[in-house]
């Protein structure tokens, strides 16, 4: 039974008599969006404008420093004289205190796991009137000295408090901490023996595939009945089904299901993810007591960590049933501030935005939230592999209070028996940065202090072992072996790739640390790439800003660094993206110019990247882009802006990261190779042309060639000479479409030599058909619709080349076709003002 009719009012701090507030008929209370939180309810009442749109985020800032009463009304229901009743609140954000007809009924401290209340003896009878009463108070404390505390300061006072990091503030989100009640609340009815959780994992598979088996558990709460035993059926997606019976023994059910010929379960890009449904039926002779389903997937996840014997260290490699992975993917940030608020809808969208773009994984974040069921389907639908985070990020946390211990391995118990099943659950994680900040301090004299070792290489790490037992554990996120002297994984474990973008340079945490950079520009440099040696990035990005239509959306008439612009670019010093666009296409002279460049910077960024690390493969096993998505309409690391609309860089890792790609790799003396990079499950062989020419078609020569990679190689398939200046370019392409084409450039955008180009765009039967007459840089068509699709977006055209870009969702004819202009008109540099 799920309670419904809520309401909502605030309350100064510490006021507020529940014997009182159960029965007052006042006019105070307004109706209360559930699932939601305060902000959405006020909004909906007239009494808060929206906060993430324009200027207004300040106006919501009192919203913190108030108390908020929630209350609903019910009838007991008529569960049976033997039923016990349990009141589940999913999702109560954060400090909640509870109270059932003005008497208490306890409180809850933790966003990330449900509260739960015996209350078969408050109900009396059925049909009697009850109200339930539940307060947020703020989890800070009063007057919040981490206001004005820079990055992250507001969040580290609330370290012992489980709530979502980035609540208060980061350099992607806004300082806009949700509360309420962000998941519906039930009455749950317990009369007899139950199912209490599952669990599915393939413990076998044959490496030629032929046959697997699969080990289900079912864990009861028996109620005392006599002597249950449990059915399972296993169906796959082709409806072959699979039957086993097992005996409760010590609260659970084991049995294992063998196959031929399994149905696997792949990431989009090797496969079909097939899910097979599997059915448990709790029986005492013939009555059933209790029966639920599930979807699992037939795979097997595995996480190499053998020694690299060309550079030394070790591997960092997810084996997908078998198959060496190069994971190409991205960082996911809750959809909104207000984690209650986005539609199950928007997750698929963002998930299958990810699919669409080749992304093969995407890790849940650690200073966000564990993410809704939506997200997980969507990832099992679509095939797509989740790094889960536990909820931890770079802060200290309060390890030795035996409190806050037990609150966690609380939260942990909870969110790996619910996840351990998922078949795209590929690893758990500790946390995100907390041992490589706290190591970078120590380097930087800072004392040693309690920062959480014992959570994440203890606690968490058993409670994994204990409940999941299949799925790979992680430290953190970057962490590699203390034994290879490893804080950032450059030759073992994970690493974070902020030389690039951040500048950093302190050896030996980030690469190339000894080097000299001539300007604060070339220290943010995505060249800068080339001398990442990382076994697996799992986060790297350039900042960027969304689209003109997304910002006129959120904040009409914003300008280029008035009031309300700046507001939404919380990355500090906010002058960064001006230093490298100083040294690779001079300074903007409006908002206009400001979207083209620095969508231009991130696409060549990423391009550069992806082209780096797979050509390293298996080396480098993968690469996570910091970030895929966004939760306020800001400027930022993120490919798809707040609205889902994509930005250039989206469409250049579409091309990056396709299963089966070229890239061009300039060598000294004007030289350049040819890289063919494979990572389908087969050999291939494909024919490719080479063409080195000007910008201006003086010069224009191609050569064919046919070339072959195994499964998982990447190899230099053709080596050439192209002058190294502003006015040659270097270009690959498949005759037959089989894999993206590649292109490479010798100068900074700013210089490049492009000359006077024209385009040609006519729209009909839901397309566009665009021809260049010139070379055109960034071919952009206008993305006025969120939503709508388009195959292909942000390319390059030579001379007389021909492109037929296909439209879903918007109107063809009413697009705009334009080639980006890749300096400023300006002309300047910081250094000329």
């Amino acid at each position: 039974m799920t309670l419904n009719a809520w309401e909502l009012r605030d309350l100064p701090i510490g006021t507020g008599d529940p014997a009182v507030l159960s029965a007052d008929a006042g006019d105070d209370w307004i109706p209360a969006v559930i699932p939601g939180g305060v902000h959405e309810s006020l909004i909906a009442a007239g009494r808060l404008v929206a906060p993430l749109g324009g200027d207004h985020l300040d106006e919501a800032r009192w919203v913190e420093h108030r108390d908020w009463w929630y209350r609903a009304r019910f009838i007991a229901p008529d569960a049976g004289p033997e039923a016990s009743v349990v009141l589940v609140a999913e999702g109560l954000d954060t400090v909640a205190d509870l109270w059932l007809d003005g008497r208490p009924l306890g409180g809850h401290r933790n966003q990330f796991r449900p509260a739960k209340f015996d209350v078969t003896d408050r109900l009396g009878d059925p049909g009697a009137h009850h109200v339930l009463l539940v307060r947020f108070s703020p989890p800070l404390p009063p007057g919040d000295a981490g206001l004005d505390n820079g990055l992250w300061g507001a969040a580290r006072q609330a370290a012992g408090v489980r709530k979502a990091s980035f609540s208060w503030g980061w350099d992607f989100a806004p300082r806009l901490p949700s509360i309420g009640v962000a998941a519906p609340v039930r009455l749950d009815a317990r009369c007899g023996a139950r199912i209490t959780g599952h669990h599915a994992v393939t413990s076998f598979l044959a490496g030629d595939h032929s046959h697997a088996e699969v080990a289900v558990r079912a864990e009861i709460d028996t109620m005392g009945a006599s002597c249950p035993t449990v059915v399972f059926i296993l169906t796959s997606p082709g409806g072959v089904m699979h039957r086993a019976e097992a005996p409760v023994v010590a609260g659970a059910a084991r049995a294992t299901i063998a196959i031929r010929d399994p149905e696997l379960w792949w990431t989009h890009d090797l496969g079909a993810p097939a899910l097979h449904r599997l059915d448990i039926e709790l029986r005492d002779a013939d009555r059933t007591l209790d029966q639920m389903d599930a979807r699992v997937g037939v795979r097997t996840i595995a996480l190499d960590r053998s020694d690299e014997p060309v550079e030394g260290g070790r591997l960092f490699r997810f084996v997908l049933n078998g198959v060496p992975l190069f994971v190409r993917g991205a960082n996911w940030v809750p959809p909104s501030p207000l984690v209650g608020a986005p539609a199950e809808t928007l997750r698929r969208e963002l998930v299958l935005r990810a699919r669409e773009g080749g992304m093969s994984m995407l890790r849940v974040w650690g200073g966000g939230i564990y993410e809704h069921e939506a997200f997980y389907d969507a990832c099992d639908d679509l095939g797509i592999l989740v790094w889960q985070d536990f909820m931890f990020a770079c802060m200290a946390y309060p390890g030795d209070d035996p409190t806050f211990v037990a609150e966690v391995e609380a939260e942990a118990r909870h969110q790996v028996q619910r996840l351990r099943s998922r078949p795209c659950l590929a690893l758990w994680c500790g946390n995100n940065e907390v041992e490589a900040l706290e190591l970078i301090g120590r380097a930087n004299g800072a004392p040693p202090r309690e920062w959480g070792e014992r959570l994440f290489h203890d606690l968490l790490p058993a409670v994994v072992a204990e409940l999941d037992g299949s799925t790979p554990y992680w430290p953190g996120s970057p962490w590699g072996d203390p034994a290879s002297a490893e804080v950032n994984g450059v030759r073992d474990g994970d690493r974070h790739d902020w030389e690039v973008w951040h500048g950093n340079t302190l050896a030996p945490y980030f690469t190339g640390g000894d080097r000299a950079y001539p300007t604060d520009g070339d220290r943010r440099h995505w060249r800068r790439y080339a001398d990442d040696t990382g076994r697996f990035v799992s986060e790297l990005g350039i900042l960027a800003a969304p689209d003109r239509a997304t910002l006129d959306r959120w904040m009409p008439g914003a300008e280029l660094h008035d009031e309300t612009f700046d507001a939404h670019l919380t990355d500090r010093p906010n002058t960064k993206v001006e230093e490298l666009l100083a040294v690779t296409t001079g300074l903007p002279a409006d908002l206009d110019e400001y979207i083209s460049l620095t969508q231009s910077l991130q696409a060549e960024a990423l391009l550069f990247a992806y082209e780096h690390f797979r050509r390293r493969q298996p080396r480098t096993a993968g690469a996570l882009v910091w970030q895929l998505n966004d939760c306020w309409p800001a400027v930022s690391w993120s490919m798809l802006d707040v609205d889902g609309v994509p930005k250039a860089a989206y469409y250049a890792f579409v091309r990056a990261a396709a299963p089966l790609t070229v890239s061009l790799r300039p060598t000294d003396d004007d030289g350049i190779e040819l890289w063919l990079v494979n990572n389908t499950r087969a050999r291939r062989t494909v024919d490719v042309d080479v063409e080195l020419g000007t910008f201006d078609g003086a010069e224009r020569r191609t050569e064919r060639l046919t070339a072959s990679a195994d499964p998982g190689e990447s190899r230099i398939v053709w080596t050439g000479s192209v002058p190294h200046d502003a006015r040659h370019y270097a270009w690959a392409s498949s005759p037959d479409g089989t894999f993206p084409s590649a292109r490479r450039h010798f100068a900074e955008l700013g210089v490049l030599e492009l000359g006077v180009s024209r385009l040609d765009a006519i729209a009909g039967d839901g397309g566009i058909d665009i021809t260049s007459h010139g070379y055109s840089y960034g071919v952009r068509i206008s993305q006025p619709v969120p939503g709508m699709r388009l195959s292909d977006n942000h390319f390059d055209l030579r001379d007389g080349e021909r492109r037929r870009i296909q439209v879903t969702g918007a109107d063809a004819s009413s697009l705009t076709v334009t080639a980006t202009v890749p300096h400023a008109r300006a002309g300047l540099s910081l250094e000329q003002g």
